[in-house]
Parts: C-alpha cells; structure tokens; sequence
C-alpha cells in the first residue's frame, strides 16, 4: 500500500488514555445542526416528555436519520435557537459500554437476508450516522451495497478522539460489531487498519483480528492524515466509479454492536478534551447535548481560551451560541486566543518553535511538541511557490497552483487541477509560511462547483421533462 505526502505534527496538549464519566447533567442542548446533518422535522412538541431514545427530529436530506432523546426528560422548544433543551433530565446509567452486561453474548448469529432490518435497526438506533462514504464523506446510503467496508481504529488528527483508547476494555464489544458488519454483506471485502507499531496491545487486537478470513488488516504508520478515508480508499484502489465505500471508526463499530446485540440506542460519545489551555487533557464520556459549559468550566484553565469542534487541523471553533455538544463531535480543542501579534513571529526565532521548514533555530534540536496558539505569527503574505503544500498533501494535487487559479477567479482551471481531490486535510495551511488559509478556500470553491454542477442537472432535467411533455 503506497501512501504520499503526510506530516508528523507534534503539539502540546495530548490526550491521555483515560476515560472519565461527566457527572449527569440537568438540562441537555442538542445542536440541530452538525457538520454532515440537519435536523430539521421536529418530531415533538414543546412541552412534551421523551424517554431516552426517543425520536426528536430527523435529517429529510440524509435518510431521515435521527436525532435521539439522550436521556428522558422534557422538551422546550424555541428556548435556543436550533437546538432542542431537555429539562428535567432522569439520571441514568446508559453508556456505550455494554462490556460486563453482555458477557454471554459471545458471537453473532448468522441472519441471512435479514440485513434490510438490521440496517433500518441501526438507523432507529442511532449508529448509522458513525458511517460514512469514504470518498464524499457524506452518509451512505442504507440500502446501497459498499464494494468494500473501512474500519479504522486510527486518529491521527490532533486532539480527537483515539481509537486505540475507546477500545480498552471493549474488544469483545469490538469484534461483535465486526461480525454484525460481516452480517449486513455479501463477498465484500472489510479492511481493517491499526497503526503499524508493537505493543501489547496491539498484538490482543492482530490475534483477534486475525481468525476473521473477510477482514482484511492494513497497517499504517502515524502519520497524519494517512486515517482520512478518501486516502485510504484511493490507496487501496476502491475507485468511486466502483461504488460507494462504507468507512467507519472505532466507536462507530461499538455503536454498530450496542444496537444489534443490546438493542439500546447509541447516544452515549466518547470525545477527547485537549490542546494547550487544558487541566489534564484525556477523554470524556458524555452524552449528545451535554453542556458545553459544564465541560468547559471543569477542564480550561485559559482567560481568552479558542474552542474548537474537533481536532485542530479540521475542526471549527464553537459559535458564541452553542451550548451543547453535536451528534457528530469527536473532540473539544482549546487553544490560547493571544490578543496582540508577536513579536518578528513569522520568523519564528527561538529553539521552541516548531516549522516544516528546517531553517529555523528549531531544527538544531530534537523534536519536540509546540505549544500552539491562534497566533499567525506575523502577517499573510502572497504565495511564495515554496512547494511545501505540494510535498505533504496526500491528495496528489498542487494546492499552491490551485490558490492561485481561484486567486483569479479561474474556477474552471481549479476544477480541471482537481481541487475535488482535496480531503480537506488542512496539512498545506499548516505547513504554509505566508499563512495562507487554503484549507477553506479549497473547501468553499468544491462547494460551489457541487452547487454548479447540481443546478446544471436540475436544468437538464427539466429540459429532458420539457421535451417529453412537447413530444
């Protein structure tokens, strides 16, 4: 398996491996909008009480996928802009975890074409949406057959949510979802990537692994972003044109065994807490909707603290409205909001300063992690076609080209460059001395050639009805 481009980032604030339960909250802000979802039919009514699993809302543009009631309480609706509030929250035990309670259960029995139930279980249960389509990221469809599945148990991105964490004390919850998974297909292929490195643990995992004969393992070294799905497909040579590619992550696979083995919704997260404003980064356990201020009060210690939804890399700060956690979230990043420029920053003199260049005094001494802030570190400057984007994008594209092709408007240059090839990795913004922001450029430029080329279809459509009609 030949991978390109790719960056070993270093950074202070790492989550540790420890799990913590957040104490039971007493009111619950579920987002109605996440990165891939929006929830926008309502299903119940202010006023109203929801048990734990109830329907709330649903996505019309993504299958009707689900927002679930993460615990029972009381609904209020209008209280917050796109959210849903639950008050009156019942205390309960439910997590994600049914390691202990289902010791029984040792393996899955085979279900031959039952697969259409047990997909619309998942669905109503709330682990359809921990997949996705590897090469377009959005949700697969649930009556579509993948040519192959992804299984990742790697998070190579800053501050998410690590895999190999979430699978403590849960492999046998782990291989039951595998086998669930094995249920809902016919000869496709399950690839299974684990970083290539020797541990302990990571011998448990190859053995168990190793006794299923259409679980196909793939090891990778920790290189960011060598987990993000697109690559991985296109490295295993799972061409789009082929059919849509199932991928999922290590919680998506417990959430997979949670619904089909124990039959309880999947509502429970697991995300990371972490970055440089930070007391004691590691992982929490918290439900869709938890307080964010409730996290936030118990974990940053930062005055002018940056909030990020995700990993540094791909994640978005938090709105000045958001209260709760999202259906999708991973990970909570805080960094430093320094309020003045540095001083020759763009220089970045001083042998605790980090660069992909090795020209600075940095280079002279081991690596070692940065402590990263939302600093520029000097001023935006025009692309200086240093080719360092180019040489770490994993994508095979040229971003610096593709920058200046929309720089001048020249969409249809871009597009013929494939900036639809771009994984949205963020590794050319990172790695770029002039702090060109090309991440969000790349992402806002495929958004409207989609939109484009979707209007151009509806056009097309309506011509080819037009006709028709006239025939």
């Amino acid at each position: 398996m030949k991978l390109r481009g790719g960056y070993n980032i270093f950074l202070q604030g790492r989550p540790g491996s420890t799990i913590k339960a957040m104490p039971e909250p007493k009111t619950l802000y579920l987002p109605l909008s996440s990165k891939r979802f929006r929830f926008s039919a309502i299903h119940v009514a202010d006023g109203q009480d929801v048990a734990l699993g109830d329907v709330l809302a649903t996505d019309p543009n993504n299958y009707d996928v689900p927002l679930l009631a993460p615990r029972a309480g009381s609904v209020r609706l209008g209280q917050v802009e796109d959210t849903v509030v639950l008050e009156n929250i019942a205390k309960s035990q439910e997590y994600a975890d049914t390691n202990g309670r289902m010791e029984e259960v040792q393996h899955v029995e085979r279900t031959f074409g039952a697969a259409g139930a047990q997909r619309r279980r998942l669905m109503m249960l709330g682990a359809w949406q921990f997949l996705h389509e590897a090469h377009s990221g959005r949700l697969p469809d649930p009556l579509g057959t993948p040519q192959a599945v992804l299984v990742s148990t790697l998070s190579l991105e800053p501050f998410t949510a690590r895999g190999d964490v979430q699978l403590q004390a849960r492999l046998l919850n782990f291989t039951r979802g595998l086998e669930h998974l094995q249920s809902l297909l016919e000869y496709q292929p399950i690839y299974f990537v684990l970083p290539d490195i020797k541990s302990e643990f990571a011998s448990i995992v190859r053995n168990h692994i190793r006794g299923y004969a259409s679980v196909k393992m793939v090891e990778l070294p920790l290189t960011y972003p060598y987990d993000d799905f697109a690559v991985l497909a296109r490295s295993l040579g799972l061409s789009s044109g082929n059919g849509p590619v199932w991928a999922l992550r290590t919680e998506g696979v417990l959430a997979v065994d949670r619904a089909l083995t124990a039959g309880k919704p999947c509502v429970t997260r697991i995300i990371s807490i972490g970055g440089t404003g930070v007391v004691s980064p590691g992982h929490l356990r918290v439900v869709s909707g938890y307080p964010l201020k409730c996290i936030t009060d118990k974990h940053v210690f930062e005055p002018h603290p940056r909030i990020i939804n995700g990993g540094i890399m791909t994640g978005e700060a938090f709105g000045p409205g958001a209260l709760g956690i999202d259906t999708e979230c991973r990970g909570i990043t805080v960094l430093p909001e320094l309020q003045e420029r540095e001083f020759l920053g763009f220089m970045r003199p001083g042998s605790e300063r980090s660069s992909y260049w090795p020209c600075f005094l940095s280079s002279m001494v081991q690596r070692f992690a940065e402590r990263l802030t939302t600093a520029m570190r000097g001023e935006r400057r025009p692309c200086i076609s240093c080719n360092a984007c180019e040489e770490v994008c994993p994508a095979g594209i040229s971003p610096h080209l593709i920058h200046k092709y929309l720089y001048r408007d020249l969409v249809e240059e871009a597009a013929a460059a494939r900036v639809d090839l771009c994984v949205e990795c963020g590794l050319c913004s990172y790695v770029c001395p002039s702090k060109i922001d090309l991440r969000a450029q790349f992402v806002e430029a495929k958004n409207g050639i989609a939109r484009e080329k979707a209007e151009m279809l509806e056009t097309k459509a309506r011509q080819e009805s037009t006709e028709e009609v006239n025939a």
